[in-house]
């Protein structure tokens, strides 16, 4: 989907506002590192001490996936503390934990997943009607435990919990680049943690058919470079996700995005082939032929296969981003529109939408697809996932249907955590519903497109912000405090390094890589001076800035991408000049704070320039390196100001912004995240009046 038209979803006034919104019982909320925040929680006095001879015994319904949960969250909590836990019943349990009645066989949407956790000095307990709600009990549990100056331990506290939203997923594409089994598997067990409930699997694209087929094995074996999931790891995968709780959710896209299905199946195709697997990104012409009735009969064979393979009740059969010239090529399908009178391409895709989703239905599951598909008569089951925005969203509720929001979601964009948390599905037009309309919002998903991710830094653009996601759809909507929220997610991103997660080890590893083995203590800081404090260009930008068209096989080595798609160390600084500016810039020791991060951000690049000779990956950010000292020196000045006790000269102001605007420019993809703060630096030493030093 093009960004222009994805951007149309998206209030940057209504951004800007709840941005700077702090809910009141936000305010209230105890200083626990909790994510999600739950719905209720009242503290108690002291805490439960863990050690060597903690234990969990179930009671009421029990099964094998609790008794794998349980000893799941042993392994856990033993990573964590590095207490050795035996696991071994006890006729006196740390933990009780009861479950009413189990859950449906096949996980379903909106099932019960509320519980109740209760901590003492004494004991815990948790009460939960079904083994889901008693599951997300565990990971609260886990988030709690920190260590104290008597061990490790986890405060006394009652929490009554249950999520906003029944669907909150986390979207991977695996058909752009190949994501390998276990890379997935680690991110599971994130969305455990952090009690997201849906796996939305893209299994199809341009790029790569990722799926093993048996009654077509053309598609996976000319479509996909041999990278693919055989039948038997895709039940092994839905299998490990119902053990934590998630659904799996698999996505083939059609009738656009398919070409990889056209290497071996031409015929199903608009324009005759031979095809070949796209290496590229963008959209492009190659569409299945809707007017072709051996189209369907393929499609009712293959669906009627994945069906199978798949459990779960919905399946999403996309439905995006058809530019329609393969079929304005074809006389036979312009004969067909004429035919059928079907005024325009919107009207023949929609033509193909409801025949693919009778074939969905008739094998026993419900559609979920892109805004596309939401067209005049669809069965009311059906799932609108809304990359267009609330307002298409909002538009499918009022007309009865369900809908998902994906909008503002888009962890691939590159934005900051504060702007994903920012977008809420029952905000903006939504509010206007009537309530039973509002119901029709099942919840949302972050999105993980692939074209600059593979297994080594998928994990850091997926984390930790899709855990402030993750808070969105389940705490309640009050829960907005920006603060609060990058304070927790510090502790949780932290949390989620013990499951494996690689989003923050990965990082020195690659700069190790782009400086070299030879590469000195002294330059690898210096490197990474320059990569804290620079991101990746935002949006769909950074194709068009590329130093050449990429494609699969582009090595993603840069440090484009390697660093963090937020800088928290220009975060931290932006706070910090806020703080400073709102006191007056009357603070010297705020003052002095500010001088030393600058004298080190101006002198960093003479200590950066030998490797700039001796690694081509380095010598890509020099102008960054010296964009940076340039900076620096500009927020050096204006502190240099404060003393004299008054305004500084307009000439001066003008030459100080205009370094500035030169910083703002993107090099080597890579924006410098200072910028803005050191701009406030500078028009606030120009005003004068109260940001004037006090003498």
């Amino acid at each position: 989907m093009t960004f222009g038209e994805w951007m149309q979803g998206i209030s940057a006034i209504g951004f800007a506002l709840l941005l700077c919104a702090t809910s009141a019982t936000a305010q209230d909320q105890p200083k626990l590192n909790l994510m999600p925040m739950p719905a209720n929680l009242q503290t108690g006095t002291g805490d439960l001490r863990i050690d060597s001879s903690f234990s969990v015994a179930l009671t009421g319904h029990t099964e094998p996936r609790l008794d794998r949960a349980v000893q799941r969250f042993l392994r856990q909590l033993s990573r964590q503390t590095a207490i050795p836990l035996s696991g071994k019943p006890s006729t006196k349990p740390t933990l009780t934990m009861h479950t009413d009645h189990a859950s449906k066989e096949v996980q379903e949407l909106g099932e019960d997943e509320s519980y109740t956790l209760s901590i003492s000095t004494d004991g815990a307990k948790i009460d939960a009607p079904t083994p889901l709600g008693a599951m997300h009990a565990l990971q609260t549990f886990l988030q709690l435990v920190e260590v104290s100056p008597n061990g490790f331990a986890a405060p006394a506290v009652t929490i009554q919990d249950k999520p906003r939203f029944p669907w909150r997923g986390l979207m991977i594409d695996v058909a752009r680049h190949f994501i390998p089994l276990d890379v997935l598997k680690r991110n599971l067990d994130g969305l455990e943690a952090v009690k997201m409930n849906v796996f939305h699997w893209h299994l199809s694209e341009n790029q790569g058919f990722r799926a093993e087929s048996k009654k077509f094995p053309k598609l996976h074996t000319l479509g996909s470079d041999g990278l693919y999931y055989t039948q038997d790891e895709i039940r092994d995968l839905i299998a490990y996700a119902r053990d934590r709780g998630i659904r799996v959710v698999p996505e083939f896209d059609m009738p656009g995005h398919s070409t990889a299905w056209f290497v071996g199946h031409p015929e199903l195709a608009s324009a005759p082939g031979p095809y070949e697997i796209e290496r590229k990104w963008g959209i492009f012409d190659p569409a299945m032929d809707p007017t072709n009735e051996k189209t369907y009969k393929f499609l009712d064979e293959f669906v009627a296969e994945m069906t199978k393979l798949f459990p779960d009740h919905y399946f999403h059969i996309g439905g995006d981003e058809v530019n329609g010239k393969q079929w304005d090529a074809s006389p036979k399908i312009q004969e067909f529109k004429k035919s059928h009178a079907l005024k325009d391409n919107e009207a023949l895709q929609a033509y193909f939408s409801q025949r693919v989703q009778k074939i969905v239905t008739k094998h026993g599951k419900a559609v979920v697809g892109w805004d596309e598909v939401f067209i005049p008569g669809v069965p009311k089951d059906i799932v609108i996932q809304s990359w267009r925005g609330q307002e298409s969203l909002a538009k499918a509720a009022a007309q009865g249907y369900h809908g998902i929001l994906s909008n503002g979601y888009y962890l691939d964009l590159g934005w900051s955590t504060a702007r994903h948390y920012a977008v809420d599905p029952a905000s903006g037009p939504a509010a206007n519903l009537t309530p039973d309309q509002q119901q029709l919002i099942l919840g949302g998903e972050s999105c993980m497109w692939a074209e600059y991710v593979n297994s080594e830094n998928i994990d850091s653009r997926i984390w930790p912000r899709n855990a402030a996601i993750a808070e969105r759809l389940w705490s309640p909507q009050s829960v907005t405090d920006i603060a609060s929220m990058y304070s927790r997610l510090h502790t949780v991103s932290a949390q989620l390094e013990w499951l494996g997660l690689t989003h923050r080890t990965y990082y020195p590893q690659m700069l190790r890589r782009i400086a070299g083995h030879a590469a000195t203590p002294e330059q690898l800081t210096a490197l990474r001076t320059l990569a804290d404090v620079v991101e990746p260009v935002k949006d769909y930008t950074r194709e068009a800035s590329a130093p050449a068209e990429p494609t699969s096989a582009t090595p993603l080595n840069r440090l484009v991408d390697a660093i963090p798609l937020e800088s928290d160390a220009a975060r931290r600084f932006s706070e910090q000049v806020d703080k400073f500016v709102s006191a007056s810039c009357r603070d010297a020791d705020a003052a002095a704070q500010l001088r030393v991060q600058l004298i080190t951000w101006r002198d960093n690049d003479a200590r950066l320039r030998p490797l700039t000779q001796t690694s081509f990956l380095v010598k890509e950010v020099a102008a960054t390196s010296q964009g940076l000292s340039a900076l620096a020196s500009v927020g050096l000045a204006a502190l240099d100001h404060l003393p004299k006790g008054s305004p500084a000269p307009d000439d001066w102001k003008a030459q100080q912004l205009a370094i500035i605007e030169q910083a703002k420019t993107p090099k080597s993809q890579l924006l410098l995240m200072p910028t803005p703060a050191i701009q406030k630096l500078v028009e606030a030493v120009s005003a004068g009046g109260n940001c004037v030093a006090a003498k």
